[in-house]
């Protein structure tokens, strides 16, 4: 383990910063806003459907079944807005699931960083993380990313308590990999599943089978209850699965291009520490994230350049990078800490200037573009959104100032960097956005076009995000096709034809988003 870490033993990252900033990053942006288009309405409308007492072992959307889903961080979802019902809306409360897997995944890479590189390793490998800026938004979302990344960072904890205590480390894996399943499927469990052979090459046959077993049972029993209990949802579910897995990719230009931005900057640093420690690859400390870390990439490689297939490479490439971000070279460190300071103090600027725009309408071309993009968007101010601004930007200030010398003081100040520009937006354009995104005034507007009892609701071309919104907003559930209805609710562009038979009751969208129209037509008398 020596191998790994500073002979001098420097200053390490400060315990109390990297709690404050892991606390900051994931909070921040969970309230304060409607369902979003497209993964965080979808993810509410699931958990909305546990809510109301639907079935516990079917994910549904707008009262019909979801087979492209897995129920935890669902279940969990429903759980954490049951438990603030009476002090937040449901789809905040139902987004505190978010945090929760989100502190639960940081919790875990600091565990298996700890275990494999020392205690500066492991204080250095959240702040890591939450300084990748791909997981920015999407473990914001009440989406299931939170919850595969910290049921994958698990894995990795789990392989990494086995050579002290196998029987521990075995009984995490098997518990972390069963619930990688039920968040993620077999996209989610796959990839780090082969972490089953770490166990396999030391030789612990037990470990193995403790950690095989106890995620089989895992999986297995909420399969086995849905076979028992709704076998078409299961069919169902297991086609959609097959088609997510199947290999369609194969290395591209946009592959390159995701990984870089999504995994930007731990992609940089881990094979930096991997050069530097090239004489020991062998080692165990390193054979487990490197392991992790190639069948990943294989993995993203043979999918679609997108979120799901890319989270399993982020907790080994975190782990990896944390072996070597306090060795970087002094020109290189100095580079980094350079760029990250002016990067995020031009960004907090901005920030601070499109608000100030927006509230006094000036510099008068910001103000101009903010309304051009949200039409009708008026800013109102708010002392805590502004006391939470000042307090990021206090905090920013201090560390460009403050921080003590330290080969992890540029980890530090890269992560402290993306906390508070995080929290500046959603403290400063939160009110902007969510007008611009949400969809609850369209579909107030479209609820009011109908009837009290409008009976049977058809839908052609509607999106899971808009059906999601129609449901949540309005309780406004369609059925696919027109034939037995006498309404129809059609999502298409801002010139569309009129359907034979039908007259045209009401049409809108979203103020900021012209190419996407609702409309709600009426069947003609014959």
């Amino acid at each position: 383990m020596s191998n790994f870490l500073p002979e001098s033993r420097p200053p390490g990252p400060l315990p109390w910063l990297v709690v404050a900033l892991c606390a900051a990053f994931v909070m921040a942006g969970l309230i304060g806003h409607d369902p979003w288009k497209t993964e965080d309405a979808i993810g509410l409308a699931i958990a909305h459907g546990f809510y109301n007492g639907g079935d516990w072992l079917k994910p549904t959307l707008a009262g019909e079944a979801w087979p492209e889903a897995e129920p935890l961080y669902y279940w969990v979802a429903a759980a954490t807005a049951s438990l603030m019902r009476l002090l937040l809306p449901f789809h905040e409360g139902a987004r505190l699931a978010s945090a929760l897997f989100g502190g639960i995944f940081l919790a875990f890479l600091a565990g298996a960083a700890r275990r494999l590189y020392g205690s500066e390793a492991g204080w250095g490998a959240p702040l890591l993380a939450i300084g990748t800026l791909g997981l920015l938004i999407p473990m914001h979302e009440a989406y299931p990313t939170s919850a595969i990344l910290a049921a994958t960072a698990g894995t990795y904890w789990g392989a990494a308590l086995l050579s002290k205590r196998p029987l521990a480390g075995a009984l995490v894996m098997g518990t972390t990999l069963g619930l990688n399943f039920l968040a993620g499927g077999l996209g989610g469990v796959l990839p780090p599943l082969t972490l089953l052979a770490i166990p396999l090459l030391q030789k612990r046959w037990t470990a193995f089978a403790v950690a095989a077993g106890v995620g089989t049972v895992i999986a297995a029993t909420w399969l086995l209850l849905l076979a028992q209990n709704d076998p078409v949802f299961l069919d169902a579910w297991w086609s959609a699965e097959l088609a997510a897995i199947d290999p369609h990719g194969g290395f591209s230009v946009g592959h390159a291009k995701f990984l870089g931005w999504f995994a930007w900057p731990v992609l940089f640093v881990a094979p930096w520490a991997l050069w530097r420690s090239r004489k020991n690859l062998s080692a165990p400390e390193l054979m487990l994230p490197l392991l992790g870390a190639a069948v990943a990439l294989l993995w993203f490689l043979a999918h679609e350049a997108r979120t799901p297939a890319i989270l399993p490479l982020i907790p080994p490439l975190v782990l990896l990078a944390a072996t070597g971000s306090a060795r970087l070279r002094r020109g290189a460190a100095n580079a980094w800490d350079w760029f990250g300071m002016m990067t995020f103090t031009i960004a907090a600027a901005l920030v601070w200037l499109g608000s100030i725009a927006m509230l006094t309408g000036w510099p008068t071309k910001i103000a101009a573009d903010a309304i051009k993009l949200e039409p009708g968007f008026v800013a109102h101010f708010s002392l805590p959104a502004m006391l939470v601004a000042l307090l990021a930007t206090a905090a920013w200030i201090m560390a460009l100032m403050r921080l003590p010398r330290s080969p992890w003081r540029v980890v530090s100040r890269w992560a402290a960097g993306v906390t508070v520009v995080w929290v500046l937006l959603a403290a400063l354009w939160m009110p902007w956005i969510d007008y611009g995104k949400t969809y609850r005034p369209v579909v107030v507007s479209l609820r009011q076009a109908l009837p009290a009892e409008p009976g049977c609701i058809g839908r052609l071309w509607l999106g899971a995000p808009q059906r999601a919104a129609l449901d949540y907003f309005a309780g406004i559930r369609t059925r696919w096709g027109s034939k037995e209805c006498h309404w129809l609710i059609v999502q298409g562009g801002p010139q569309e034809p009129i359907p034979e038979g039908w007259t045209t009751t009401w049409e809108g969208h979203r103020p900021g988003d012209r190419s996407e129209w609702l409309r709600l037509y009426r069947r003609s008398a014959p």
